[in-house]
């Protein structure tokens, strides 16, 4: 990291005739100084724009995105450390505009040094304070008429870039301070030279993860997951008319039963690309049932596979990518990848949109069962053993009676226009209570929602997830019998969905549960705001990292407390 400071402005003494016009060419130095180093290329806080200068991109995501950094400032009450840590936090988590627009000034990362770092190096928006520049005396109309006036205009000046260049070398030394960027630096290049040097290694996320495929069992818990099974299935028989005639990726394909159901709806040709070695069962599985000339393994990463020649475009992209806490494994990384390399404009994504759904959960019994149990062990006291359940998500079931209140959406994705960069996210969110009486609230809840429409456009806005109360296969089979071309012209498409939540029947992705370190004591009404933060583990690209901040007050109308609690969680 380095943070260029402005030019060290020369004081003079204003009353002095023999030093006055050295003033003038002393303070005409130091201005020139601050503005060629403010003046370097700057980037949107909202997408990959650059312009000349701070100003200029300032001025770009007021006129384009509709936010004013320093209309947010005053409304947050920052100071010139608060105002750093906004741009920060906005360059490093990349909120949506909305998101921005809804914070209080009372949250975590405000105050959070990590948030001191600049994500961009020079970022001239940390150098750039437009306020300073904008008292009322700079106008024209106040423009000085005599030498005295000129030099005190000119010693405030002075004034100003020294009051700059004070707040940058703290904020400077500050972050060399708190955060040791010197022992970082030192760490990283220590790093770098023992892979050059062949004592380290590129870190491999993917060889275990391909590996894991290759066993039986995962497949047949995905395969027998009824509502998992039967959701892929009743969108495909609901819609021939999307499917006859198509030439359709499949994406992590596995045993290739997305790519059997495609090809009995009238695919004309299906390309199903795994890069586990479950792809070579599935060549065999293909050709056992006989559409080997419809169906075409490919065995290989998606992003590295080619289509055969002559085959550019696919009409179809379905694939079963969803993990754990839906963003768990990365998969959809590869979806994407497909997406921009074969889809044809227009095409359809399978799913089509997914939400991510955060609720309360009183989750009693998950706590009786990870952290109680660790009490009183054959008489021992093993509580220790407990510590670590709350530095990691929980993957379990549990009943829809835990729930206590309603779900909140904290992350909508949309396929057809998606890029892996909004993957990594902070989306605020506000929990109300439905609590009939006084409860405990011992963990967060995230399960997700997913979509299929046939046209690959967004679902209507008020549109829900269908809940399952029990999911079964006999629909499946009736895809044994190809449907005849009057009978895909004849049926109307259908959206179809499913709910991996509590009110639904369970699946193998079950709940992803957040145990909190203390309990939210809660009655009807009562708010839980705060923000998610979600992003890939930097020590495994596959992995997650969630950070959740909140804060809990009586009811709606009620005033935020200043406390906000942070809770740390590895999704592994």
């Amino acid at each position: 990291m380095s943070l260029r400071l402005p030019a060290t402005p020369v004081r003079s003494e204003a009353g002095s005739d023999d030093g006055s016009q050295s003033s003038v060419d002393d303070a005409e130095e130091t201005w020139s100084d601050w503005l060629s180093d403010s003046g370097r290329l700057c980037k949107s806080l909202f997408d990959d724009k650059t312009f000349p200068s701070a100003a200029d991109s300032l001025k770009y995501d007021k006129d384009t995105h509709g936010f004013d950094l320093s209309t947010a400032c005053q409304r947050l009450g920052l100071d010139f450390h608060g105002r750093i840590r906004l741009i920060n936090y906005i360059r490093k988590e990349k909120p949506q505009v909305d998101a921005i627009g809804s914070l209080t000034g009372q949250e975590g990362f405000l105050s959070a040094d990590e948030y001191l770092v600049p994500v961009i190096e020079d970022d001239p928006l940390l150098l750039e304070n437009s306020e300073s520049w904008s008292d009322s005396d700079d106008d024209a109309a106040n423009a000085p008429t005599d030498l005295r006036s000129a030099l005190r205009r000119i010693s405030a000046l002075e004034a100003k870039i020294a009051k700059s260049k004070q707040d940058l070398s703290d904020y400077q030394a500050l972050v060399t301070e708190r955060l040791d960027i010197s022992r970082l630096k030192d760490a990283v290049e220590g790093a770098d030279a023992a892979v050059a040097s062949g004592s380290g290694g590129t870190r491999d996320d993917d060889t275990h993860y391909f590996q894991s495929y290759e066993v039986n069992d995962i497949h047949a818990v995905m395969i027998q997951d009824k509502v998992r099974t039967s959701s892929y299935a009743s969108f495909i028989m609901s819609n021939p008319a999307l499917f006859h005639d198509a030439i359709v990726l499949d994406v992590g394909c596995g045993t290739g039963i997305l790519s059997l159901f495609a090809a009995r709806a009238g695919a004309k040709h299906v390309y199903a690309v795994d890069a586990s070695d479950i792809a070579e069962k599935a060549k065999k599985i293909v050709a056992e049932n006989g559409l080997g000339d419809v169906i075409t393994v490919l065995h290989g990463k998606v992003e590295q596979v080619s289509l055969p020649e002559g085959v550019t475009h696919v009409d179809v992209i379905i694939s079963e990518w969803m993990g754990y806490a839906l963003l768990y494994e990365s998969m959809l990384d590869s979806v994407l990848q497909a997406r921009d390399r074969f889809l044809k404009p227009g095409g359809v994504m399978a799913p089509s949109q997914c939400k991510m759904m955060l609720g309360l959960s009183d989750a009693s019994e998950i706590l009786k069962e990870r952290v109680g149990f660790w009490n009183d062990v054959y008489g021992f006291d093993l509580s220790t053993m407990s510590e670590a359940v709350y530095d990691e998500a929980i993957m379990d079931i549990v009943g829809p009676e835990t729930m206590v209140s309603n779900a909140y959406a904290v992350k909508d994705i949309y396929l057809r226009d998606v890029t892996t960069r909004q993957l990594d996210f902070s989306a605020p969110f506000t929990l109300v209570s439905t609590a009939e009486r006084r409860t405990k609230v011992h963990a967060f809840l995230l399960y997700f929602d997913t979509f299929f429409t046939p046209d690959g456009n967004r679902i209507p806005e008020d549109a829900k997830a269908q809940v399952t109360k029990d999911a079964g296969l006999a629909e499946v089979w009736q895809l044994g019998r190809r449907p005849s071309r009057r009978a895909s012209q004849s049926v109307k498409p259908q959206m179809s969905s499913f709910s991996t939540g509590p009110l639904s029947a369970p699946t193998h992705w079950k709940h992803t549960i957040f145990l909190l370190r203390d309990p939210i004591i809660v009655e009807e009404g009562t708010v839980v705001e705060g923000i998610f933060h979600c992003k890939k583990s930097d020590e495994n690209s596959r992995e997650l990292d969630v950070e959740v901040h909140y804060s809990v007050k009586e009811n709606v109308d009620a005033e935020m407390p200043g406390e906000r609690i942070v809770q740390i969680f590895k999704v592994r």
